[in-house]
């Protein structure tokens, strides 16, 4: 079994699933982004029903209290136009993957590995990142 990483990204995916994974397989400090954030509270504004909105807001707010996120910066726009090529290289359409994009550029600007339940999303992307598949 591989050592465990100090510290990762957790995509929107892998913090949504967080309980249902083993904590074996995650980063010892697991971190999330400022765009996984947008995305928990653009799930919440999504909500179709009163049940759904109240689950999503409980996660959003769990992800308030627990995590500090890392921003998306100048260092992370760079590596996100980066991030874009090596897409395109790979013969993918980076407008449907741009929020999978940030996230990633953020976890490689700061050489973290990011950790994902979706590791199709991040294809062609090894060069720049570490994608671990959980």
């Amino acid at each position: 079994m591989a050592e465990r990483a100090e510290s990762g990204v957790l995509d929107t995916c892998a913090y949504i699933d967080l309980y249902l994974l083993d904590p074996a397989q995650l980063p010892v400090i697991p971190v999330i982004t400022a765009i996984t954030m947008a995305e928990l509270h653009q799930g919440v504004a999504m909500a179709k029903t009163p049940a759904v909105r109240a689950a999503r807001t409980e996660k959003l707010g769990a992800a308030i209290v627990d995590f500090d996120p890392l921003p998306f910066d100048g260092d992370a726009a760079t590596r996100f136009g980066s991030l874009v090529g090596l897409t395109l290289a790979a013969n993918r359409d980076p407008k449907p993957r741009r929020m999978d994009l940030m996230i990633a550029a953020i976890a490689s600007a700061h050489g973290l590995p990011l950790y994902t339940r979706n590791a199709d999303d991040f294809k062609g992307l090894q060069d720049l990142l570490t994608v671990v598949a959980i």
